[in-house]
């Protein structure tokens, strides 16, 4: 597993899918390559002080180091944007949410419909 480094591969994640969970966001992109699979991290300034920031950062890293490899899809890129809330949730909780997460992910998507694009009910 490789961390994700580049401004521009944390942007081609962000619109990708993504779920939230109370101590953190979970973004995915599929890679059409057949490199590793890269994991990054952020946390905003609204969570706190840089050391409060980096608190959560470190507690991230170990909850995808504690995964084990069937939980990330291969040849995808993940971000894990950290919330205030990864600063006092304990730790298993937090490891639970992001298997749940990561289980979430991999479920097929219904198609939303776009405003405008449905049709009414009762049209033919």
């Amino acid at each position: 597993m490789e961390r994700l480094r580049q401004r521009a591969d944390f942007l081609a994640v962000a619109s990708g899918v993504r779920l939230a969970s109370p101590a953190f966001v979970v973004q995915r992109r599929a890679r059409d390559d057949r490199g590793p699979v890269r994991v990054g991290f952020t946390v905003s300034r609204k969570v706190g002080t840089a050391t409060e920031r980096n608190r959560v950062r470190r507690r991230l890293r170990e909850l995808v180091k504690q995964l084990d490899g069937s939980a990330l899809r291969p040849h995808s890129d993940y971000v894990l944007v950290g919330r205030r809330t990864a600063l006092t949730r304990d730790f298993a909780t937090m490891l639970d949410d992001l298997k749940a997460t990561l289980h979430r992910l991999e479920k097929p998507r219904p198609q939303r419909h776009k405003s405008g694009n449905a049709p009414e009910p009762g049209a033919t």
